[in-house]
């Protein structure tokens, strides 16, 4: 818990609940955070305990008052979740994404879930659950384009025009990462634990430049790995930054393609050594990169969503 000042009582709850991690805040009128608490037991975790029991646990140990308010983002409000909040289909304006929070019956709180998009075009199906909320807190400007990327196992890239969510796609990134070095040939390569890949390798910005130049292309060079481990003595952690720069250089390469259009800049919503991986690749690239921290974004957007569903007063983006 990190206290804030103690002048100020709190008045309503922030909570990011993924799939396997929880955060929660307590935020005062004016939106500043006052306590934090993290913890192991999202989603996965909540299917056996109970959603209930959990929240009202972290709430308990942080001192919140009995009948404050809650508002959650993220995988809480899934199929699999608390209560399934249905899906906002876009296009549609960031401030009425929030203001359609659905509310959870038989609590003694007012407890809402923020719903997530859905992009309902025949040929590109799309889902987000979780990163909207990021979107509310990234701090964009209210007019014009902004192509905004928002790297993990799943990196989703939102098109945002004049404040309003246009469309979105999805690279599952982190995903093929993860199934390619586990359960594939690959996996002689990067043997059980390569190390993780950080900014300013060598072998990440060769293999992530010959993907952009290849323009996305990157199946016809993932045997390539495999090859250079037998020809030329590929080590297994360069073999891991081989795998990252080709992968995340092919998803910014399609990315650009499909979005990119006249853009010179993309906002980065992300954070730690994924974030400068990102930087660096979105670089190699020649696009200029405006990073907002994913942590500060998740937990801004919680309290214009607090804001938005009458939970606390005043408007705007805190910072």
């Amino acid at each position: 818990m990190n206290p804030g000042s103690p002048s100020k009582a709190p008045s309503v709850a922030a909570v990011d609940w993924g799939t396997t991690r929880l955060r929660v805040w307590l935020v005062d009128e004016a939106g500043k955070i006052l306590a934090e608490r993290r913890g192991d037991d999202g989603l996965i975790t909540a299917q056996a305990t109970g959603f209930s029991t959990i929240l009202e646990g972290h709430l308990a140990a942080m001192g919140a008052p009995e009948a404050m308010p809650v508002i959650i983002c993220g995988m809480a409000g899934s199929r699999q979740g608390w209560l399934e909040a249905p899906y906002v289909t876009v296009p549609a304006p960031i401030g009425a994404i929030l203001a359609g929070a659905a509310r959870i019956p038989g609590q003694r709180r007012d407890i809402r879930i923020v719903p997530g998009l859905a992009q309902r075009q025949a040929d590109a199906p799309d889902v987000m659950r979780g990163e909207e909320t990021q979107l509310a807190g990234a701090g964009l400007p209210t007019k014009g384009r902004h192509l905004v990327c928002m790297p993990g196992t799943h990196s989703k890239w939102v098109l945002v025009e004049d404040g309003a969510v246009t469309g979105f796609g999805t690279w599952p990134t982190g995903e093929l990462f993860s199934v390619l070095a586990a359960h594939s040939i690959l996996r002689h390569s990067l043997g059980e634990q390569p190390k993780p890949v950080a900014s300013g390798n060598a072998f990440f910005r060769r293999w992530c430049e010959q993907a952009l130049a290849d323009g996305g292309d990157v199946t016809s060079r993932l045997f390539s790995i495999r090859a250079a481990g037998l020809l030329q003595d590929l080590k297994p952690d360069d073999a891991a930054a081989c795998l990252s720069g080709l992968l995340i250089g092919g998803e910014i390469a399609s990315a650009s393609h499909r979005y990119g259009k006249g853009a010179a800049s993309v906002v980065l919503i992300a954070s730690g050594a994924l974030g400068a991986l990102y930087t660096e690749a979105l670089g190699l690239a020649g696009l200029a990169v405006r990073t907002v921290d994913a942590d500060e974004a998740v937990r801004a957007g919680l309290i214009e969503a607090a804001r938005e569903n009458g939970m606390i007063a005043g408007s705007g983006v805190a910072a």
